[in-house]
């Protein structure tokens, strides 16, 4: 509890030194005044949302929050074994010796004499292709667009499975392929399906496999001659740092990130989960300072890619494409954590009307983050109409992500116990998490 002793005798400090009683800063944070004592005795340890909350309060810029112990982010959880399999299938992928499918039922190992309990056969291995490659990548591409789509409206059990065989259907190509050309053309498309992998492995919880899959992007398109990818894949480390409140990591990643890049559109990115960490971290001059070098290069990029557009058939765009008024959504995102819950909701509030009704998981991103800049802002009837919004879609896209915002906000309206729209929303949130296991 040395961590806690430590923050809560600053914390007293500081409150005792501003003027402040218990009661004031209680109300002033909207946390109870006994839980404020506990946490100045260092009988209670604070949350980071506690201390953000003090912080601003106290205006110690920042220095309360730095009192907590680092998130560790090389530390990532062990992926579990399924525990419960119905006739199984396995794909066996291979680049050059074909692939293996095998299913097998257990329940007729039992019982030889009913049905074969294994059944396999050998998939025939890619071939070289020449005068077909450009059509084959013009289809892998638009398929690639689709499962885009298709991970706004469904979850990652059902996008992941057609991500990664179509992938390994690249990797195949690739091999076959007679011209450089085409080989690394279907290497740098691969790179996108494994990012975009990695991407959905994240929404279904599971930070290890983005990882690994973030890992697999960054060899495939340096094999393709994408040298830039690498600095993109940095971009995405710094999203799993910045879900798991490590302000410090998000920094980190997205400054060395936007060093190492070339690409406008990749250091505006960089920078705008540069500025979100800053914003954790309660630096509000440098998080203003990003989100300005942010918005300069994303209007670089936008301009850029005006004037010259892509050719037909060239690599996908990188990030989010669904997410309409990107600027508009990490400005908000970065003042909802500097406590600034007002400005916020005035960057959220009229930017989620523009997200196409077919980007469920980008809607019930957005609305998430409305919904707790409500109601921090203290306006929590807007705030608990804003829930269902989210709570509708989130068992359908099956979002960790999002379910990490929606647990924050059950925290948020716990505080109005007697409140008839805090118990009903905080309802529906309750009920959300069970049915997608959060």
């Amino acid at each position: 509890m040395m961590q806690a002793i430590s923050f809560g005798a600053e914390l007293r400090k500081r409150r005792v030194a501003s003027g402040r009683s218990l009661d004031d800063l209680a109300r002033a944070i909207n946390y109870s005044k006994a839980h404020l004592s506990k946490v100045e005795r260092g009988q209670k340890n604070p949350s980071p949302d506690f201390a953000r909350a003090c912080d601003r309060a106290l205006g110690a810029d920042g220095r309360l929050n730095a009192l907590l112990p680092a998130r560790n982010t090389s530390a990532l959880p062990a992926s579990e074994a399924p525990t419960e399999w119905s006739m199984p299938w396995v794909l066996r992928m291979s680049v050059d010796r074909g692939n293996d499918f095998v299913a097998y039922d257990e329940k007729a190992f039992a019982d030889p004499s009913s049905t074969p309990a294994v059944m396999s056969w050998r998939l025939a291995s890619s071939s070289a292709f020449d005068v077909e490659c450009r059509e084959a990548l013009a289809h892998f591409s638009s398929l690639f667009a689709e499962c885009r789509n298709l991970g706004q409206s469904f979850g990652p059990a059902v996008v992941t499975q057609i991500l990664v065989t179509a992938m390994n259907a690249l990797r195949g190509l690739a091999h076959g392929a007679s011209r450089e050309a085409d080989r690394a053309a279907a290497l740098r498309l691969a790179a996108r399906y494994a990012e975009y992998t990695g991407w959905m492995t994240q929404e279904a919880g599971d930070e290890r496999a983005s990882l690994w899959w973030t890992d697999r992007a960054v060899a495939l398109a340096d094999a393709g001659g994408d040298t830039e990818f690498a600095a993109y894949t940095l971009v995405r480390r710094a999203d799993v740092a910045l879900y798991r409140m490590d302000g410090r990591a998000t920094v980190e990643y997205a400054r060395t990130a936007e060093e190492r890049s070339r690409s406008t559109r990749i250091r505006g990115l960089a920078a705008q989960r540069r500025a979100q960490g800053h914003a954790l971290l309660g630096e509000d001059a440098a998080c203003f300072r990003a989100l300005d070098r942010a918005a300069e290069l994303m209007t670089r990029a936008a301009r850029d890619h005006e004037s010259d557009p892509p050719a037909a058939g060239s690599d996908p765009v990188i990030g989010s494409m669904h997410l309409a008024g990107l600027a508009d959504f990490v400005a908000g995102w970065c003042l909802h954590d500097l406590g600034r819950t007002t400005e916020a909701v005035g960057r959220l509030e009229g930017s989620l009307d523009a997200v196409p009704i077919r980007a469920r998981r980008a809607r019930a991103r957005y609305a998430a983050r409305l919904a707790l800049a409500l109601a921090e802002a203290g306006e929590l009837k807007p705030a608990c109409a804003v829930v269902e919004a989210v709570t509708s879609s989130v068992s359908v896209v099956d979002s960790a992500t999002i379910r990490a915002d929606l647990q924050r906000l059950a925290r948020r309206l716990n505080r109005w116990p007697r409140d008839p729209d805090a118990r009903l929303a905080a309802g529906r949130i309750a009920e959300a998490l069970h049915t997608t296991g959060g």
